[in-house]
C-alpha cells in the first residue's frame, strides 16, 4: 500500500501517518508548517517532509490512497491533482473505517466524557492483554501513540462530531459505523459547526442510524435529552443498554464502585467519571470481559490527560487541570470535586478560549455552570477574540451569563498574574480549567509553588 498525506503534521494525522508506516506500507507526506511534537516524532520515523509547502508531484497515480487533514484547503494544489487523477481520497475517518472494515467496532459518541471512556476502554483491555487498535484524542500512560492500525480484530474510536475534513463537511463519528456505539450525553457545543440546537441533536440521530444491524448502543439513561432523543428515533434492529451512576461509596476523599456485585477502589473520582465507568464496562462484556476482571483492571485507571489531572498537591492542597470548557463539562467537574471533598474550599480558574464560550451569545449556556465553587474565576484573553476573529466580549456580560454573585472576571494577563501570586491555599482544591494555555501563562509552576 502507498499512502499520501495532505497536512502530515496534525496531531492525530501525524500518529496515522506514523501507525501505517510500521504496519509495513510506504507512507509519505506534505505540511506548509509543522509544530512540536508532530515534528520531532515524524523525524524519529523518517517521515518529515524534507521541504515544507505543498507538493504535487509527490501525487502520482500509483499511490493507493491520499488522506486528508482538516488543515488543507478545497483549493490545496496536491487535492486538486489527486482528484485530476482519480485517485481515491479519504478524510481521516474514511480511512479509519476503509482499515477497520474488519475489525469489531467500538465508537464511543457524546458531548462530554469520549476520551475519558475510550481510555477506560483502552486501559481495560490492555491490562487485560486483548489484541486491539484505536483512535482517542489525548496522550495516555502505556500507550506511544493515540491512534495505532494493525491486523488486530478490534478497534475502539472516540467518535467526534466534528467535520471529517475541509471538503467532506459531515461529522467524524458519522463514518465509522460501529458495531457497538457509546452515547455519553448530549449538551450543544460548537455553535460555529452546529448554530442551532436542533441541527447538533441531528447529528446524534444519523449517528445512531449508522449503527450495524445488529449492534448494541449504551446509553446515558440519565440524561434527559439523550434519553428523549433515543426514545424518539427507535429501531428494531439493534440493542439498547441503558447507564447511569454505579453505586458507589466515597470514604475519605477516595471513591469505591460496586457493579454487578463486584466492588473495587478507583483512582479516578466524580458522578461523570463513574458513569463513564459503566458504560466503558458494558463495551468491554461485548468483547468477552467479566466483571472481577474489569473491576480489577479499571481501579489502576488515572484518568487521561488534562481531565481532572492532578498536577501537584501536599497535605492541604491539590491542584488539578482540566480540559473543561463546554458548560455541561464545566459543571460535571465542579461537581465531582466538591462531591468528593466537601470540607475543603474550592477554587476554579476557568478560561474561555473556545469559539463557542468567546461568543456573547452562547455566554448564558454557563449559567450556574461554576455555582459550586466557593471561589470562581473566569479569564479570556484579547488575543484569543482577535484570532478568532470575534467581537469585543465585555467583562460585564461575561459575569451576567454566569449568573454567580461574587465571581470573578478578567480579561488582562498581569491581572491574573497578579491574583495568582497573592492568594494563601490551605484546605483547597484548585481546578484549572481550559482548552488553551491562560495566555502563555506557566500554570505547571503555579502548581507546584502553591503546595511545595
Amino acid at each position: 500500500m502507498r499512502v499520501h498525506f495532505i497536512s502530515i503534521g496534525g496531531s492525530v494525522m501525524h500518529q496515522l501517518a506514523i501507525a501505517l508506516k510500521r504496519k509495513g506500507y510506504t507512507v509519505s507526506g506534505t505540511d506548509d508548517e509543522i509544530f512540536e511534537p508532530s515534528r520531532t516524532n515524524l523525524l524519529n520515523e523518517g517521515l518529515l517532509p524534507s521541504v515544507m509547502g505543498w507538493q504535487p508531484d509527490l501525487v502520482t497515480a500509483n499511490l493507493n490512497a491520499i488522506i486528508l487533514g482538516m488543515h488543507a484547503r478545497a483549493d490545496n494544489p496536491e487535492l486538486i491533482k489527486a482528484k485530476d487523477l482519480g485517485l481515491k481520497i479519504y478524510s481521516f475517518p474514511e480511512y479509519i473505517f476503509h482499515e477497520s472494515q474488519q475489525k469489531q467496532r467500538i465508537v464511543v459518541g457524546g458531548s462530554h466524557g469520549k476520551t475519558t471512556t475510550t481510555s477506560m476502554i483502552m486501559h481495560v483491555l490492555r491490562f487485560l492483554s486483548f489484541d486491539f487498535d484505536y483512535l482517542v484524542g489525548a496522550k495516555l500512560d502505556g500507550f506511544d501513540q493515540s491512534v495505532n492500525i494493525t491486523n488486530a480484530p478490534v478497534i475502539v474510536c472516540e467518535g467526534d462530531e466534528y467535520p471529517a475534513s475541509a471538503i467532506e463537511r459531515k461529522p467524524k463519528f458519522h463514518f465509522l459505523f460501529p458495531h457497538v456505539a457509546i452515547l455519553t450525553g448530549i449538551a450543544w457545543d460548537h455553535i460555529n459547526v452546529f448554530p442551532t440546537f436542533d441541527f447538533y441533536l441531528e447529528q446524534f440521530v444519523i449517528f445512531i442510524n449508522k449503527i450495524e444491524t445488529g449492534g448494541l448502543l449504551i446509553y446515558n439513561s440519565s440524561d434527559p435529552v439523550l434519553e428523549k432523543l433515543v426514545k424518539d428515533h427507535p429501531r428494531a434492529d439493534i440493542r439498547y443498554q441503558p447507564y447511569a451512576v454505579p453505586v458507589h461509596s466515597i470514604d475519605n476523599g477516595k471513591t469505591t464502585v460496586t457493579i454487578e456485585g463486584v466492588s473495587g477502589n478507583l483512582k479516578v473520582f466524580g458522578n461523570h467519571n463513574l458513569m463513564n465507568l459503566l458504560a466503558a464496562y458494558y463495551a468491554c462484556k461485548t468483547l468477552g470481559v467479566s466483571t472481577a476482571d474489569f473491576v480489577r483492571a479499571i481501579g489502576s485507571f488515572t484518568g487521561a490527560s488534562k481531565r481532572l489531572e492532578l498536577l501537584a498537591s501536599n497535605d492541604s492542597v491539590n491542584v488539578y487541570r482540566d480540559f473543561a470548557h463546554a458548560p455541561s463539562k464545566v459543571k460535571a467537574t465542579i461537581e465531582a470535586l466538591k462531591q468528593q471533598f466537601p470540607n475543603r474550599l474550592l477554587v476554579a480558574i476557568l478560561e474561555l478560549h473556545t469559539y463557542s464560550s468567546l461568543n456573547e451569545k452562547f455566554m448564558h449556556e454557563y449559567d450556574g455552570a461554576l455555582k459550586q465553587a466557593d471561589i470562581a474565576l473566569v479569564y479570556f484573553s484579547k488575543h484569543a477574540l482577535a484570532i478568532k476573529q470575534l467581537p469585543e466580549l465585555a467583562i460585564e456580560k461575561v459575569a451576567e451569563g454566569f449568573n454567580q454573585p461574587g465571581i470573578l472576571v478578567m480579561n488582562e494577563k498581569n491581572q491574573l498574574q497578579d491574583w495568582l501570586t497573592t492568594q494563601k491555599f490551605s484546605a483547597t482544591n484548585i481546578v484549572l480549567m481550559s482548552s488553551g494555555n491562560y495566555d502563555g501563562i506557566d500554570m505547571l509552576t503555579f502548581a507546584k509553588e502553591v503546595t511545595q
